[in-house]
C-alpha cells in the first residue's frame, strides 16, 4: 500500500532574492475603510453642494454675465415725433447732428505708414475750412491732450460727410438728434421748445411730452467673437421707431398773416403785447393763435422767460364791451328782454352810490338794443341787464364757465374770476358793472369760446389745437360738430344780427368787406391789477364772426396797453382782425354772399324777418346757468 504524503507549502525565498514574489494579503483594519468612505462621501456631497450653488443660487447671475458677453441690448434712437400743422407742414422735428471728437495720439492720414502719427497742426489745417474755424482756435482746443478732445458740435450731415471723406484716423463723429423748429417764432407760443438737455420746457412739447416720445421695446442682438453686434434677428426699421406725427389744427399760412399784422400793430401803438385767435365755431378747432412779441425756439436762451407763456390762455383780463353781446344773449335766453326792448340812455346812471358813464358822458336817448351795441352804450347795457334778476344773471355766468377752467388741450389754461354769489347779489354795483364787461375777468381763449357759442347756434364747444397722432403722411379730417347746447338757436341768431349792425352802422365799420355779412364788437376796457384799475392803462379788442348768414369762424384780437390818446378797439385791434378775415376768406375759399350755400352748410337764417322770432321769444321756460367774477368799480370806457 502506497501512502501519499501531504503537500507542503514551498519555503519562501529569502528576502531580497530574485525569485517569484507571492503577495501577502492581510486583513485591512475597518477604521481605515471608514475613513476613506467618509472622505469620498464628503467630497461627493461638497461637489453636489457646489453644483447646486452654481446652478440654483448663482445661475441667474452667471446667465446674465454670459448674455452680456454674447449679446448686446439695442434701444431705438431717442428721436421725438414730428409736429405738423393742419396741412402737413413741419412745425417741429428732430434732425441728425454731429459732435466731432479728436484723438491726437491716433492722427494718421490715408497712405501714411500704419504706425506713423501726424502732428495736430496737419489735422487742424484740414478741418479749419470745413468747420469754419481758425486753425489757431483748433490748435488751442487740442492743446497737449492726446485723446477725447471735443472740437465742434451741432454739425449738419453734409459737414459730417465732408469730414468722413478726409479719411483721417483719430477723428470720431458722434451722432445725436437735435430738435428743430423750421418756422421759428411762428408757433413758438403754442409749441414751446426743448432745452439743451432735451427736456421740454413749454407749450405742447411739455404738455404732450408722452405723445411726442417714441416708445420702442429695446432689442437684443447677438455679438460676434470680436464683440461686433450681429443684427440678424432685428426687424427692419426698429432702431428708428414709428412714423407717427402730432397734427395741429393750426394753419401756418393764416398764422403768418395773424402774427405779421399783430406784430405791426403792437409796435405801432407801443403796446405791451397782443394776441390774435381764429376758431372754427362748428367744432372748436383753432386755426390761428398768434402772440406778439414772440421768440425763436431754436435760440430760446436769448429771450426772457416771460415770453414762454401763452398769455391768451393763462392771463386774465376784463373783456369790456366785447362781452356785451354775451350778456344780451343771456337776457334773451331768460326772456328778460326781447327784440323790441328799448332803453333810455341819459349818459349816466348811479347804482349803489356809484356813478356809471358812457365813454363820452353823453346820452343817446331812447334806443333799441342793436343801437346799444352800435354805440356801445354802458348806460344802455345797465338798463337792459337790470331786467335780468341778479340770481339768474350770476347763475348764467357760472354756467357758461367764467369761473371754471376751459376744456381745452392748450397747456396752462386757467379759470376766470367771478365775484361770489353772495357779493354779486348783495352789492348792486356788481351786476351793473358786469353788464358792460367789467368786474369779472377771463382769458381771451374763454371769450373766443363764448362768441363761438353765439355763432354756432348756442353750443359751447371745446377749443383745441391738436387733432392727435397720425401715421406717415396721413392727415386727420376735422371732427364733426360737437358741444353742449346752452342757448336756444333763435337767441344766438338774434344776437348775430345785432352784431352785424355794429359792423354796418356802428363802431365796427372798419371791418366791412363788400359781399360778406360780418358781425363784430369793439371793446376798450380799463385794466385792473389786484382789484384796482390802473390809471391810463387799457386793453383794446375786437371780436368778429363770419358770415352772419352761415357762421363758421370767430376772430378775436386783443392788444394789451397800447399807448396814445386814440387807442381804442376800433383803431388798434380791428385793423388786425380785418386782415385776418381777408386772408381767411381766401384760404378757406369762401365766395361772397353765397359762401355758406356753396359749402353745403346749413344756413342760420340770418335773413329771416324779425317777426319770425317774436313768438319764440315771448314765452318763459325755466332758467339755466352759473359762473364767477373779479374786482368791480364803475367807470367809463370807449370802443
Amino acid at each position: 500500500m502506497v501512502t501519499t504524503r501531504p503537500r507542503q507549502r514551498p519555503p519562501l525565498p529569502p528576502k531580497g532574492s530574485r525569485g517569484s514574489r507571492v503577495l501577502d494579503f492581510r486583513p485591512v483594519p475597518s477604521a481605515r475603510l471608514l475613513a476613506v468612505y467618509l472622505i469620498l462621501s464628503t467630497a461627493l456631497v461638497g461637489l453636489a453642494a457646489r453644483l447646486a450653488w452654481v446652478q440654483v443660487v448663482q445661475g441667474p447671475q452667471l446667465l446674465s454675465r454670459a448674455r452680456s458677453v454674447q449679446t448686446q441690448t439695442i434701444a431705438p434712437i431717442g428721436k421725438r415725433r414730428t409736429i405738423v400743422d393742419r396741412t402737413g407742414r413741419m412745425v417741429a422735428l428732430d434732425e441728425e447732428r454731429f459732435t466731432i471728437w479728436a484723438h491726437p495720439r491716433y492722427f494718421n492720414f490715408p497712405g501714411d505708414a500704419p504706425l506713423s502719427k501726424r502732428p495736430s497742426l496737419d489735422v487742424a489745417q484740414k478741418l479749419a475750412p470745413i468747420l469754419g474755424l481758425p486753425v489757431e482756435a483748433l490748435m488751442a482746443t487740442i492743446g497737449s491732450r492726446q485723446s477725447g478732445v471735443k472740437l465742434a458740435t451741432e454739425l449738419d450731415p453734409e459737414t459730417a460727410q465732408r469730414i468722413r471723406k478726409l479719411g483721417i484716423s483719430g477723428l470720431d463723429l458722434e451722432s445725436y438728434p437735435q430738435r428743430i423748429y423750421p418756422l421759428g417764432p411762428l408757433f413758438a407760443n403754442v409749441v414751446g421748445f426743448l432745452n439743451l438737455e432735451r427736456v421740454p420746457q413749454a407749450g405742447l412739447e411739455q404738455s404732450r411730452d408722452q405723445d411726442l416720445r417714441r416708445h420702442e421695446t429695446p432689442r437684443q442682438l447677438r455679438r460676434g467673437a470680436d464683440g461686433t453686434p450681429l443684427p440678424d434677428g432685428l426687424r427692419a426699421g426698429v432702431l428708428y421707431g414709428d412714423d407717427l406725427r402730432l397734427q395741429l389744427t393750426l394753419d401756418s399760412r393764416l398764422q403768418q398773416v395773424a402774427l405779421s399784422a399783430l406784430a405791426k400793430q403792437v409796435k405801432q401803438w407801443r403796446a405791451k403785447r397782443g394776441v390774435a385767435l381764429v376758431m372754427d365755431v362748428r367744432n372748436g378747432e383753432i386755426l390761428a393763435l398768434a402772440s406778439s412779441p414772440s421768440y425763436d425756439p431754436n435760440k430760446f436762451w436769448k429771450y426772457p422767460p416771460g415770453l414762454f407763456r401763452e398769455w391768451s390762455v393763462q392771463d386774465l383780463y376784463e373783456p369790456g364791451s366785447t362781452f356785451k353781446p354775451i350778456n344780451l344773449a343771456l337776457a334773451l335766453q331768460e326772456y328778460a328782454i326781447n327784440p323790441r326792448t328799448t332803453v333810455n340812455d341819459t349818459g349816466s346812471v348811479t347804482i349803489g352810490g356809484w356813478p356809471i358813464f358812457n365813454h363820452d358822458r353823453r346820452g343817446n336817448g331812447v334806443m333799441d338794443l342793436p343801437t346799444v351795441l352800435q354805440v356801445s352804450s354802458n348806460v344802455g347795457m345797465v338798463h337792459a341787464m337790470h331786467q335780468l334778476k341778479p340770481a339768474l344773471y350770476w347763475r348764467w355766468l357760472h354756467t357758461i364757465g367764467i369761473d371754471t377752467i376751459p376744456d381745452t388741450d392748450l397747456p396752462g389754461a386757467v379759470a376766470g374770476e367771478l365775484k361770489s354769489r353772495n357779493d354779486f347779489l348783495s352789492q348792486p354795483i356788481e351786476p351793473a358793472t358786469a353788464a358792460f364787461g367789467q368786474g369779472f375777468s377771463l382769458t381771451p381763449l374763454k371769450l373766443l369760446q363764448l362768441h363761438a357759442m353765439i355763432a354756432n347756434g348756442g353750443r359751447l364747444v371745446s377749443p383745441h389745437i391738436t387733432r392727435g397722432l397720425r401715421s406717415g403722411d396721413d392727415l386727420a379730417a376735422p371732427p364733426q360738430s360737437s358741444g353742449v347746447q346752452l342757448l336756444r338757436p333763435e337767441v344766438a341768431r338774434q344776437v348775430l344780427e345785432w352784431m352785424e349792425t355794429v359792423v354796418q352802422k356802428g363802431s365796427g365799420k372798419g371791418a366791412r368787406i363788400p359781399g360778406y355779412r360780418i358781425g363784430g364788437k369793439t371793446g376798450t376796457a380799463q385794466k385792473a391789477l389786484n382789484g384796482v384799475y390802473i390809471p391810463g392803462a387799457r386793453i383794446c379788442s375786437f371780436i368778429a364772426n363770419l358770415t352772419t348768414d352761415n357762421p363758421r369762424y370767430v376772430v378775436l384780437v386783443v392788444v394789451d396797453e397800447p399807448q396814445g390818446g386814440n387807442a381804442y378797439g376800433s383803431t388798434v385791434a380791428l385793423p388786425v382782425a380785418k386782415q385776418i378775415i381777408e386772408a381767411l376768406l381766401v384760404l378757406e375759399k369762401l365766395p361772397p354772399q353765397a359762401a355758406a350755400k356753396q359749402l353745403g352748410l346749413q344756413a342760420l337764417a340770418g335773413n329771416q324777418p324779425r317777426s319770425a322770432l317774436k313768438p319764440v321769444l315771448a314765452g318763459r321756460p325755466r332758467s339755466g346757468p352759473t359762473t364767477a367774477t373779479a374786482a368791480a368799480q364803475a367807470r367809463t370806457g370807449r370802443d
